[in-house]
């Protein structure tokens, strides 16, 4: 028997969830929030991959890495800790853990702030992936969809194939991907060798690989340089390889997964855990005052100490103006 290659569980912990604000902040973004039943997000991915994996690494930054320290402590998890300058997008943030990594380890890639149900086909899409990564495949996860979803990317498959990638569509196209039958959710997970991953990175992005092995080889202690950090371009994963590689496989697994990217999803996992509504469909989040809608259907009140938003479940994707909007202010409500 060969010696069992290391699997490392790399967290990746960027992102402010800004279709989240209020609730979601840059001092306690989405991931970090202990809404979920009594845990966060990042506790739960935590403990979902704690059995499959005999490493863990966090990909944070420096606003937010004590925060991921407080939940490595309270799952009494020991990991590598990666804390970078400023965010550079996923390719840097990925090249980083293969960088820290011994070229055959398989490592599994999960955002920290998604949602997943159906904890045995999850398993099982897990270790299908870990198979196909030992053989130097670079395997993407796509979610069996269950609604034409205009907020997610799409996978156009055929068995483990990938025939494209496609951005997020309008709800027309949402639709016909359905119909078609063959599209899956980009679930934003990945599996494969670290080796693997840096050489199609070298391969089609050199300015990122060389330059973030510049910025992995002077970290201290995981501390990553900011002015270095500067010169990484900031390109996402699935531009920078996904896209490109040829060796790509998917996973198409049929686990239950929403990325609670807005309100609506959000109302909709707590629905199924059974928070109230009232008979039409109003729901209240984050505070424990009697409240009563009148004349409204399907609103969503979130409450926090210095804002409070009402809005309509169906706009939940339009938060994000708001926020943006804030930002423009230079709002401390952001904060």
């Amino acid at each position: 028997m060969s010696t069992k290659k290391s699997i490392t569980h790399v967290i990746l912990t960027g992102g402010v969830g800004s279709r989240l604000w209020p609730l979601s902040r840059k001092s306690q973004p989405k991931q970090y929030l202990e809404i979920f039943e009594g845990k966060s997000l990042f506790e739960m991915t935590v403990n979902r991959n704690s059995h499959l994996v005999n490493k863990v690494m966090v990909v944070g930054n420096v606003d937010n890495h004590h925060l991921s320290g407080k939940v490595m402590d309270k799952t009494n998890t020991s990991y590598l800790n990666i804390v970078e300058a400023t965010p550079r997008n996923t390719a840097a943030a990925i090249a980083f853990a293969a960088f820290a990594s011994e070229p055959d380890d398989i490592l599994v890639i999960t955002p920290s702030d998604h949602i997943i149900g159906q904890m045995e086909n999850y398993n099982e899409a897990i270790n299908e992936a870990v198979s196909k990564a030992n053989e130097g495949f670079i395997v993407t996860f796509g979610v069996i969809p269950t609604k034409p979803e205009t907020g997610y990317g799409y996978i156009e498959a055929k068995g483990d194939k990938v025939i494209s990638f496609r951005e997020k569509p309008n709800e027309t196209t949402a639709k016909e991907f359905i119909a078609k039958g063959n599209f899956l959710w980009n679930s934003g997970m990945f599996c494969f060798k670290a080796s693997v991953l840096l050489e199609e990175l070298k391969q089609f992005q050199p300015d990122v690989y060389e330059k973030s092995k510049v910025v992995w080889e002077a970290n201290k202690d995981g501390v990553l340089d900011l002015n270095l950090s500067m010169e990484i371009p900031s390109i996402s994963i699935d531009y920078a390889v996904m896209e490109r590689s040829r060796k790509i496989k998917v996973v198409p697994a049929s686990f239950a997964w929403s990325d609670l990217g807005s309100f609506e999803s959000v109302y909709d996992y707590l629905i199924s855990k059974g928070h109230p509504t009232d008979k039409n469909g109003n729901m209240v989040i984050g505070c424990d005052k009697h409240t009563t809608f009148l004349g409204l259907k399907n609103t969503i009140f979130v409450h926090t100490d210095s804002a409070n938003l009402i809005l309509q479940k169906e706009n939940s994707q339009d938060v994000k103006d708001i926020y943006s909007e804030l930002e423009k202010q230079n709002s401390e409500l952001l904060n």
